[in-house]
């Protein structure tokens, strides 16, 4: 399924390392020996340049009835993301709009220039009923094209305007950036930020998520919100066997910085993602990569991936209960999740959000 006419190796500073061919293709071009001869020079793939695409979109809100997520609401600024985590469940997104869950995925992204208009004229509705919306659960919305787009910055403006509640999770610094507007926002609960890091080494997260912070750099995001007076959660997800195996040192340093909830997801590999992995795993650990899959399909009923609404989050079998027990002692002996961080909706104002508040 890859478009490709030379041996696959990494990419520096991607995720992924080929074109895979998304489902929907019709057709598929298979590896081909034409008879010429590569220059070894020439061998490497050149590093591909982001490109940027917009769109004008219809709605700003998803929404979910999913039982296992704890959110109803959600919205994404973005398509695509340029942290290229090799994991990303969002990948096989891609493939609806013609494009591939590998590399275009990471290099091709798609901005939704007017989602903060769109998003206050939902709010401003009448009958709409305010309800936390979780932000950049799909694609990070404080991924690096947010540092000149500012679509996210804008959203916030809007909820911030509407006092309307949100949560956001990232793996970015960049959501420093906008304290200005979240801590106000937090000292009326109406905001929470939750922080992704899914291994304190830099070399292996490096890898594994090529373009998101250091994970040295996201504890210091975490300590900057807790200071700030933000609630802040870490999530340690996903949880992969043999690849990242430092939960409770992560879930450590995550509560000396300032986090007090956390949670955890196992590895999913839905569609496109699964082969995309195990090509990660050829490239980068080879010589474990037999035994990752077979743990992974321990968890998922013998096979890559389940999408069952029970297990799909955190898996199923001997090897799943062994990481929910030692996320649960880990948390337990930390002192996480002890209070539940309840965002408020009674402080919702119509008139703001629609900005004729601004007028009296």
């Amino acid at each position: 399924m890859q478009h490709r006419s030379i041996p696959i190796q990494p990419i520096k500073g991607r995720g992924a390392a080929s074109r895979l061919a998304h489902r929907f293709e019709k057709e598929e071009r298979q590896a081909f020996d034409d008879g010429w001869s590569v220059p070894e020079e020439d061998a490497l793939p050149m590093r591909p340049a982001t490109e940027l695409r917009f769109e004008d979109a219809r709605s700003a809100l998803s929404r979910n009835d999913s039982p296992d997520i704890p959110f109803e609401r959600s919205l994404n600024p973005y398509r695509g993301c340029e942290h290229g985590c090799i994991y990303c469940f969002a990948r096989p997104t891609h493939s609806y709009l013609n494009l591939s869950p590998g590399l275009d995925f990471e290099t091709k992204l798609i901005a939704k220039r007017n989602i903060a208009e769109v998003l206050r004229k939902e709010i401003s509705r009448r009958g709409y009923q305010p309800a936390e919306i979780a932000i950049g659960t799909a694609t990070d919305c404080y991924q690096p094209v947010e540092r000149e787009l500012g679509l996210t910055r804008a959203v916030l403006e809007v909820l911030r305007d509407a006092r309307h509640p949100f949560a956001l999770v990232s793996k970015s610094s960049l959501v420093e950036r906008d304290l200005d507007l979240i801590a106000p926002m937090a000292a009326q609960g109406l905001a929470a930020v939750y922080i992704t890091i899914t291994t304190l080494d830099g070399e292996l997260a490096r890898t594994l998520e090529p373009r998101a912070a250091a994970p040295h750099r996201r504890l210091r995001t975490i300590r900057a919100l807790a200071q700030a007076g933000v609630p802040v959660g870490v999530s340690v997800a996903p949880q992969i066997p043999f690849i990242n195996e430092d939960m409770e040192q992560v879930l450590e340093a995550a509560w000396e910085a300032g986090a007090r909830s956390a949670f955890y997801t196992v590895l999913r590999l839905p569609w496109e993602v699964a082969p995309l992995f195990r090509e990660w795993l050829q490239l980068h650990y080879p010589q474990r990569a037999q035994r990752v899959m077979a743990r992974v399909q321990d968890m998922r009923g013998g096979q890559d991936y389940n999408a069952d609404f029970a297990t799909r989050m955190k898996g199923d079998g001997l090897w799943a209960e062994l990481i929910r027990q030692r996320f649960q002692k880990a948390t337990h002996r930390l002192g996480f999740n002890q209070q539940r961080v309840e965002l408020v909706s009674t402080a919702f104002r119509r008139d703001s959000a629609s900005g004729q508040g601004e007028l009296f």
